[in-house]
């Protein structure tokens, strides 16, 4: 079995000999999320089956792809969409482009996806930003070989980064967008959860509930990643809403809503450009 650090790092030597600039900022795009990407300037897309160690997607809204560029004034690695447990892929293939966004370099991880919404305040088309998550994937999470810089049990008392989620925060502000936080709970699907497994995550506190995020968030900690992640709420959970739920829901609410989402990751890119040239100017 090869080494998934080691193919993390040849996947990102392919990258970098392809992008211009250094990104510092990686945001993954979750299901019908993948607007952001047009907005990119000097655009370079890689799909992954370019890339050691990365399977080809096969769930519809997820393209399979880097994109990397510039936006308000940044260089950022687009990941336009992901793959999952439930498709066959295994812990590592899963958490690749975590791996390989942190050999290219990358510091700080923005997480998106789709999610079913339990806290009965959530409707589709809210967003929530991710203060905890529950694993719930019953996976065991990748345990690749140590590395200098790596660590085999992180902490994830705090799994998501406070000064980070303060300038979402302020962004949400800044652009009017009311942006409540909350618990991410996630399964392995590919099945919708029951009415019971739905009743169950909201007595244990989960606010929304998918089929992603809990590895990438993780694995990125193990790697010394600042991260955040965002929730669009693209459906009520099963049992919650009236109609029997399906993937092309959660794609429609994607593409709706969407727009949303990606005004307040333009202001937060913004917010890290800026502060990341004040810091270069000291």
């Amino acid at each position: 079995m090869q080494d998934p650090l080691d193919l993390a790092e040849r996947a990102a030597r392919v990258v970098r000999e392809r992008i211009v600039g250094s990104p510092r900022v990686a945001v993954v795009l979750g299901s019908g999320l993948g607007g952001l990407v047009d907005s990119l300037e000097r655009a370079v897309s890689i799909p992954f089956t370019d890339l050691p160690g990365l399977p080809r997607t096969s769930v519809v809204g997820h393209g399979g792809r880097y994109v990397a560029g510039r936006l308000a004034g940044l260089d950022v690695l687009l990941q336009a969409g992901r793959v999952h447990a439930y498709e066959g892929c295994s812990p590592d293939e899963v958490v690749a482009p975590v791996r390989i966004a942190a050999a290219l370099g990358v510091e700080t991880l923005l997480l998106t996806n789709a999610a079913g919404g339990i806290h009965p305040g959530l409707s589709p088309g809210d967003l929530l930003l991710l203060q905890d998550q529950i694993d719930f994937s019953f996976r065991p999470l990748p345990t690749a070989p140590l590395r200098p810089g790596t660590i085999r049990t992180p902490e994830v008392q705090t799994p998501f980064d406070a000064d980070l989620a303060g300038t979402i925060s302020a962004a949400a502000r800044a652009t009017g967008i009311d942006l409540p936080v909350g618990t991410y709970a996630g399964l392995h699907g590919p099945s919708f959860e029951t009415p019971a497994e739905v009743r169950m995550l909201a007595k244990i506190g989960a606010d929304v509930v998918g089929m992603s995020t809990v590895a990438e968030v993780v694995t990125a900690r193990a790697l010394g990643l600042r991260v955040a992640a965002l929730s669009l709420v693209t459906n009520r959970a099963t049992g919650l809403a009236p109609e029997p739920l399906s993937h092309d829901e959660v794609l429609a609410v994607g593409r709706e809503s969407g727009a949303r989402l990606e005004r307040l990751l333009r202001e937060v890119l913004t917010r890290l450009g800026g502060a990341d040239q004040s810091a270069g100017a000291k």
